[in-house]
């Protein structure tokens, strides 16, 4: 693909984004984070120079790895793996813009030790497993409200700037559709929450107009 051809195929995904989220209000805006967890340093590069700025990595040795060798360009990182605990201090030594996957009590209690050792904060999303699937991470949605005002309350290194869910795995568009409609209605009820990530390349625009405002974009944005 050319640098021309490769401007025009993201400039036709950025226009699904706007479409969907013109469908909602002409005041929603909607964040796009490039997923670049299967993508070379190259491939960012290429995508930073028509304008992307945000980037997810879902393991953190590729987000050190990639950070470091990009060093140069004033990229946003966001982490949107499930972070192991043995895994924290290496994540905060590489200090993401957000941290998309708080999807414990456990872990919330573990990276506050950490963030107080070092005298940080971290900006984070709690996630909401909405579909209840065994395969997915993350708070019940019966639970999500209390635990998201239990770490609030708890762990003041935590900063939570709002939720994050992965849509049903299912066919059937309602289903997803009601997943991501339970996590934005959690998100409306929650103090000072202003990011609602939910969508990923193959249901972005469903997500949109159940009220996301940012979506992870990995296949798509890289045309593979």
């Amino acid at each position: 693909m050319t640098k021309i051809e490769h401007k025009l195929y993201i400039d036709n995904v950025i226009r699904r984004v706007e479409t969907a989220r013109l469908r909602v209000s002409g005041h929603h805006i909607v964040k796009i984070v490039a997923v670049s967890k299967y993508s070379t340093s190259k491939d960012i590069e290429s995508l930073y120079t028509i304008g992307q700025r945000a980037f997810g990595e879902n393991k953190v040795q590729d987000l050190k790895a990639k950070s470091q060798e990009l060093d140069e360009f004033p990229l946003e990182w966001h982490f949107i793996g499930n972070l192991q605990k043995n895994k924290i201090n290496n994540l905060l030594d590489i200090d993401p813009t957000l941290f998309q996957a708080l999807d414990s009590l456990d872990l919330a209690q573990e990276l506050q030790k950490k963030l107080e050792a070092k005298d940080m904060t971290l900006d984070c999303l709690m996630q909401i497993n909405s579909a209840k699937e065994e395969s997915k991470h993350g708070f019940m949605p019966e639970d999500a409200k209390k635990a998201y005002l239990n770490i609030i309350e708890k762990c003041p290194n935590i900063k939570l700037r709002g939720v994050m869910s992965i849509g049903a795995h299912s066919e059937d568009t309602t289903i997803i559709k009601k997943s991501f409609e339970t996590t934005y209605d959690i998100y409306k009820e929650l103090p000072n929450a202003t990011i609602c990530s939910m969508g990923m390349s193959g249901d972005f625009e469903l997500a949109i107009e159940c009220g996301s405002n940012m979506v992870r974009l990995g296949s798509i944005m890289f045309n593979k």
